[in-house]
Order: structure tokens, then sequence, then C-alpha cells
């Protein structure tokens, strides 16, 4: 899993079916302490996340496509799954 912000909402005017109603969000990788981490990428959203958010992704074929769709085996790579409400470090 990894933790993010998004960015925005990517507009596609057409994609496929299997997407259809599927929002695609543009996500920036963070470290625990909210700073940037890598290149930012482009994510399903799942769970009605909005701009500026902290979310967790998954980045795992299986459980991007099952979470996004609610069908296994659709081409996804990466989907919001969760919306942050704090960070607690130990």
């Amino acid at each position: 899993m990894i933790l993010g912000r998004v960015l925005g909402n990517v507009v596609a005017t057409q994609k496929n079916p299997r997407y259809e109603g599927a929002r695609v969000m543009l996500v920036q990788p963070l470290n625990p302490d909210g700073t940037p981490r890598g290149a930012q990428m482009l994510a399903l959203d799942s769970v009605d996340a909005g701009e500026g958010d902290v979310v967790i992704v998954v980045q795992e074929g299986w459980s991007a496509s099952t979470a996004a769709t609610g069908e296994p085996g659709a081409a996804i790579d990466s989907a919001i799954v969760g919306v942050v409400d704090f960070i607690e470090e130990v």
C-alpha cells in the first residue's frame, strides 16, 4: 500500500466501458511525514476521495481491480482504497 495525496481529477472523455462512472485521480505518493516521494501516479477512486485528501492506494492488479470496479480481472494498476483521517506515529 502507498500513502498519497490527491492532486486532482483526471478527465477522460473516452474510456473502457468497464470503467464507466469510475473517477481517475492524480496522486502524489507521500512519506509518512507528509513530504512528497517519487513520481505522481493515476489511480481509480473507489472511496469518493477529493482533491487534497491523504489516501491509501493499492498498486497490485487484483486488489486494485476489485476495489475500483467490484470485479476482478480489470486492467487497473492502482486504486484508492481509503481516505486517511490522521497518522499516529509511535
